[in-house]
C-alpha cells in the first residue's frame, strides 16, 4: 500500500509540476510567443522550427495545437499555415522526456526553493509568473524522484515483473500508450513515466518503442476536443494532427516489425547504452522522421482533410459567434484573441449600420431602415454575449498582457453598442422625417454629410488601431476628434441662423440638432475605442477608464 501511495504521490507531483510550469510559461510569455507564432507561418520549414521551439518552451504540444485550432477557427491562420506549426509541435513535445532523461532530481529541492522565493517575495506580476515556472520545474523533478524510488521497490514484486514482461504484443503496447495518454492528456507525461520504468528495468526497450507510438496518437486528444464545436477549417487542422500521428504510427510500426533489432542497436548506439535516454531519443527520432517524410506532402494532407471533412461552414443564424467557441473556451492563451476578433466583427456591423442609417435618412428607403433595426438586434446580441464571455475568461489564468486588456475590452464592447444605438436613432429620425415630410436645406444636408464622413473616418481608424494594436493612427484620430467637436459647434450655430431667417422649421431644427449631437458622440465613442489600447489618455495624462 505504501508503494502505491508513493507512486501516486510522485505521479501527482509530476503532473502538478508539469501543468504549473506550462501555465506559468503561457502566462509569463504567452501573448508575446503567440504573436510570433502568428507571424512564423509563411514558410513551412520556419513554421516547423518555430512550432518545435514554441512547444519546447511551453512544454505542451496540446496547448500549441489547441492554439493553432483556435487561430484557424478565428481566421487568423490558414489551414496551410497551420501544418508546419502542428508538425513542429510534435517534435517540441519530446523536450520533456529529454529533460527527464538528464536526471536533475538532485537539484530539484533547490529549484523548488528558488521558485517559492520568487512567488512569495516577487513584487512584479512577471517575476511571480517566472517563479511559477521555476516552482513547477522543481515539482516535476521531485515527482520524478518519488516515482523513481517507488519503481526501484517494484522490482521486488514478481507478479509486477511478470505482467510487464508479458507485454510483448505490439498492438497491446500501442493501445496501452494511447489509453494512458488520453487519460492524462499529455504524451510528455506518459513517455516520461515510460522512461523511468525502462531505466529501472521494469519494461523492455522494444515494448517501449511501441508504447511511444500509442502515446503519440493519444496526444491528439486536446486538439480534437477543442475542434468539436469549431468551424470546419479548425476541424481539418485537428484532423491533420491526428493523421500525422496515425500514419506515422503505421509506417514506423511496419518498420519496427521488420527491423526491430537494427533500430534498437541504433538507439543504443546514439544513447550510450542509457536505457532512459534510449526512450527519450526514440520519441524524438519518431517525430523528426515523421516530419521529414510528411512535410513534402503537406498539401496532400490538406487535400485529404477536405475529403474527410467536406463542404464549407454555413451560418445557421446571424445571432451566433463566428470566432468564439460555441460551448467551450479553446484555451486561455487564445481567448482574448478570439474575443478581439468577435469585437472587430461587432464594430464592423456597427460601422456599416451607421452608414446605412445615414443613407436611409436621406433617401427615406424603408428597406434600409428595416435593415438598420435588424442589424441593431444583432449588435445587441453580440454585446451581451461577448460581455458574458469576457466575464467568464476573466476568471481564467490568462497571459499577463491579455489580463491587462480585459478591462479595456469591456469598455470597447460598450462603446460599440452605443454606436449601434446612435445608428438606430438616425433610423428613427428617418422614419420621423418621412412621416412629417421634414426636409433640410441643401446647405444643411451638405453639412450633415461632411460631418458624417469625418465620423466614419475616425471610426474606421479607431477600429484599425484597436485590432492591430498599432498607434500610427493616433495623431489622425486626435485631429479628427478635434475637427468633429469644432464642426458640431459650428453646425449648431449655422442652423440656428437658418432657423432665425425662417429657412427651416423648428421640428427640422430639432432633427438637425439630434443628428449633429449623435455624430459627435459617435466620434467620442470611436476615440474611446482607440484609447483602449493605451495605458494613459494622451490628452489628459491619466489612465483611461
Amino acid at each position: 500500500m505504501e508503494l502505491i501511495l508513493s507512486l501516486l504521490g510522485g505521479l501527482g507531483l509530476f503532473l502538478f509540476g508539469m501543468n504549473f510550469m506550462s501555465q506559468g510559461l503561457q502566462k509569463a510569455a504567452g501573448a508575446r510567443l503567440r504573436s510570433i507564432l502568428e507571424a512564423m507561418t509563411k514558410n513551412k520549414i520556419v513554421a516547423v522550427l518555430f512550432g518545435a521551439l514554441f512547444t519546447a518552451i511551453i512544454q505542451s504540444s496540446g496547448a500549441t495545437t489547441v492554439m493553432v485550432v483556435s487561430f484557424v477557427n478565428a481566421g487568423i491562420m490558414t489551414l496551410a499555415q497551420s501544418v508546419g506549426i502542428i508538425f513542429g509541435a510534435n517534435i517540441g513535445t519530446t523536450i520533456t522526456s529529454q529533460l527527464v532523461a538528464f536526471n536533475l532530481t538532485g537539484v530539484a529541492p533547490f529549484i523548488l526553493f528558488v521558485g517559492a522565493v520568487l512567488i512569495m517575495f516577487g513584487k512584479k506580476p512577471m517575476v511571480k509568473k517566472i517563479g511559477e515556472v521555476i516552482l513547477g520545474f522543481g515539482a516535476l523533478f521531485m515527482g520524478i524522484s518519488m516515482m523513481k524510488d517507488a519503481m526501484t521497490d517494484l522490482r521486488d514484486y514478481q507478479i509486477v515483473l511478470h505482467v510487464l514482461s508479458s507485454m510483448d504484443n505490439p498492438l497491446l503496447g500501442i493501445l496501452l500508450g494511447t489509453v494512458i495518454t488520453v487519460i492524462v492528456q499529455s504524451s510528455s507525461v506518459t513517455v516520461s513515466i515510460l522512461l523511468l520504468m525502462a531505466s529501472q528495468g521494469l519494461i523492455d526497450l522494444p515494448v517501449c518503442f511501441y508504447v511511444i507510438l500509442g502515446c503519440n496518437i493519444g496526444s491528439c486528444t486536446p486538439a480534437v476536443l477543442a475542434s468539436l464545436n469549431a468551424k470546419k477549417e479548425a476541424k481539418r487542422a485537428a484532423a491533420i494532427h491526428v493523421m500525422f500521428n496515425v500514419l506515422g504510427m503505421v509506417i514506423i510500426g511496419i518498420l519496427l516489425a521488420f527491423g526491430m533489432d537494427y533500430f534498437e542497436s541504433f538507439i543504443l548506439h546514439i544513447s550510450g547504452s542509457d536505457v532512459g535516454r534510449c526512450v527519450a531519443n526514440a520519441d524524438s527520432f519518431y517525430k523528426i522522421f515523421q516530419t521529414l517524410i510528411f512535410l513534402p506532402v503537406s498539401a496532400q494532407f490538406i487535400a485529404m482533410t477536405r475529403r474527410i471533412i467536406p463542404g464549407e461552414d454555413q451560418m445557421q443564424s446571424e445571432y451566433q459567434f463566428m470566432y468564439i467557441g460555441k460551448q467551450t473556451i479553446f484555451a486561455p492563451s487564445t481567448a482574448v484573441v478570439e474575443t478581439t476578433q468577435e469585437i472587430e466583427r461587432m464594430g464592423t456591423l456597427a460601422r456599416e449600420n451607421l452608414q446605412l442609417a445615414m443613407e436611409a435618412f436621406f433617401d427615406r428607403n424603408e428597406h434600409k431602415i428595416a435593415k438598420v433595426y435588424e442589424t441593431e438586434k444583432q449588435i445587441d446580441f453580440l454585446s451581451k454575449e461577448i460581455t458574458d464571455y469576457l466575464v467568464k475568461i476573466n476568471q481564467l489564468q490568462l497571459p499577463v498582457v491579455d489580463a491587462k486588456r480585459i478591462g479595456g475590452l469591456f469598455h470597447v464592447v460598450s462603446d460599440i453598442e452605443r454606436i449601434g444605438d446612435h445608428a438606430e436613432n438616425i433610423a428613427d429620425a428617418a422614419v420621423k422625417g418621412a412621416e412629417e415630410n421634414l426636409e433640410f436645406t441643401k446647405k444643411g444636408q451638405k453639412e450633415i454629410k461632411e460631418m458624417h464622413e469625418k465620423t466614419m473616418e475616425i471610426l474606421e481608424k479607431s477600429m484599425e488601431m484597436f485590432t492591430t494594436l498599432d498607434q500610427k493612427n493616433l495623431p489622425d484620430i486626435l485631429e479628427l476628434e478635434n475637427d468633429i467637436d469644432n464642426m458640431e459647434r459650428q453646425l449648431q450655430q449655422n442652423h440656428v441662423k437658418r432657423m432665425a431667417k425662417g429657412k427651416c422649421s423648428p421640428m427640422t431644427g430639432i432633427l438637425f440638432t439630434d443628428l449633429v449631437t449623435g455624430l459627435e458622440r459617435v466620434a467620442d465613442h470611436a476615440t474611446n475605442i482607440a484609447f483602449s489600447i493605451l495605458e494613459n489618455d494622451p490628452k489628459e495624462g491619466k489612465q483611461v477608464v
